[in-house]
């Protein structure tokens, strides 16, 4: 199940959106601004994030920017405002694409529609870059400068969900779910060995990447800045 994140202060608009989102089978996290919002995608796994652009704290401008340094997934911006001006601040900001309050709930959604099919379509041939080290999710290689690795599939799996969503923490269980499958009969710490060679293999060839363990939780994937 898609997850969508909406981000608005005004609790009409997310209750709106919401209802018209989980009609058609999407899960929906919401935030009232953009620092709760930021604390969300820490936590959950978004495909796509609707910001509304008057917000307190943090606008939805400034929102836009943060989420693209870390986040790669596709933002729709609400705002009331139709000026030419504010659109290409939008824009400018990262967003790839823009709706004028009031809007059809209906027209959000296939605006949303579109823009999964759009990244799901580029993801189908997504290279994820972290520095200098590429992770190729077509050729199942990983180039660090001109030299190719052919990682175990385990292991490649594993990195490239972890380097898909930076920063976000997944626990072992998640981690089990999502690369041996919900059948796996084996121990978590299966987990813990695979994540073992990964440092052994990279920490020592790259500085673009770490996999830092989450006391008590798991692990996540930091980038270096």
């Amino acid at each position: 199940m898609q997850n969508i994140l909406i981000v608005d202060d005004d609790t009409h608009i997310l209750q709106l959106v919401r209802i018209q989102l989980e009609k058609e089978g999407f899960h929906v996290s919401e935030a009232k601004d953009g620092t709760e919002a930021l604390t969300i995608l820490k936590k959950t796994a978004c495909d796509l994030a609707i910001v509304d652009v008057m917000m307190p704290f943090m606008n939805g401008f400034q929102l836009t920017k943060e989420i693209r340094k870390q986040y790669d997934i596709p933002i729709i911006l609400l705002t009331a405002k139709g000026q030419i001006e504010d659109k290409e601040e939008g824009f400018l900001a990262g967003t790839d694409d823009y709706l004028v309050k009031p809007f059809e709930p209906r027209e959000l959604s296939f605006r949303i529609h579109a823009l999964l099919r759009r990244y799901q379509q580029e993801t189908d041939t997504h290279i994820i870059r972290l520095g200098h080290t590429e992770i190729n999710l077509d050729s199942y290689e990983v180039k660090l400068g001109d030299k190719t690795l052919l990682l175990p599939l385990k292991e490649f799996e594993l990195l490239a969900l972890l380097a898909t969503y930076p920063q976000h923490v997944f626990t072992r269980a998640q981690l089990i779910e999502k690369i041996w499958g919900m059948d796996y009969e084996g121990e978590e710490r299966t987990v813990d060995v695979h994540i073992k060679r990964l440092r052994k293999r990279f920490s020592s060839q790259t500085a673009a990447f770490s996999i830092k363990t989450v006391r008590g939780v798991g692990y996540r994937l930091e980038t270096a800045e």
